[in-house]
């Protein structure tokens, strides 16, 4: 009859070994970061327009800095290409240091748009249903024809998809058009 304990529980030295594993993290990771790095990255954020949580957990995630940022026409709310993106949006984009990259949906034409977030490239991202393998080439081969690495590139979009493309290509992390457009960014 199996009871309580009838896997017979932790071994006698897994206390003993998740001590070790602890001061080894510590020892190799340091108990917290440099203030003069803690400061850089700060400034980093404010640049880039993200707040510090966020660039921090991409940043230590990837280990490389953000240097673009795919926006998607569902964030930009740009669901025809005749409407203009609302002024705010475009200053938001404006003012953030990394590069502007258009993620466009079916049946938009990108020129409009991207004229008016002023974006390096305009990519047609990959249809819904769309195989992982496929998001997958689709997005490698635009950061190959963008000169980017995939880990220093923020996918601001909104829906599901978006976030399987992200993931499918490799992107360093997903923001919500919402959060990043409401002024999340500004609590720093």
């Amino acid at each position: 009859m199996a009871g309580i304990g009838h896997n017979r529980g932790p071994g006698s030295g897994s206390g003993f070994r998740a001590h070790c594993w602890s001061v080894a993290r510590r020892e190799l990771l340091g108990a917290r970061l440099p203030v003069e790095v803690v400061r850089l990255q700060l400034r980093r954020a404010k640049e880039l327009g993200l707040d510090y949580r966020t660039y921090a957990g991409v940043r230590a995630t990837t280990g490389r800095d953000l240097v673009a940022f795919l926006y998607s026409t569902n964030a930009l709310g740009a669901f025809r290409s005749d409407r203009p993106v609302l002024p705010a949006k475009r200053q938001r984009i404006c003012e953030s240091a990394a590069a502007a990259h258009l993620g466009y949906g079916p049946g938009l034409a990108p020129q409009p748009v991207a004229k008016q977030i002023g974006a390096v490239s305009a990519l047609a991202l990959p249809q819904f249903g769309a195989s992982w393998s496929a998001m997958r080439e689709r997005m490698k081969d635009w950061l190959r024809a963008q000169g980017l690495p995939g880990d220093a590139v923020l996918m601001i979009g909104e829906t599901d998809h978006e976030r399987e493309i992200m993931m499918a290509g490799g992107l360093a992390a997903f923001v919500t058009g919402q959060k990043f457009f409401a002024g999340a960014a500004d609590a720093i």
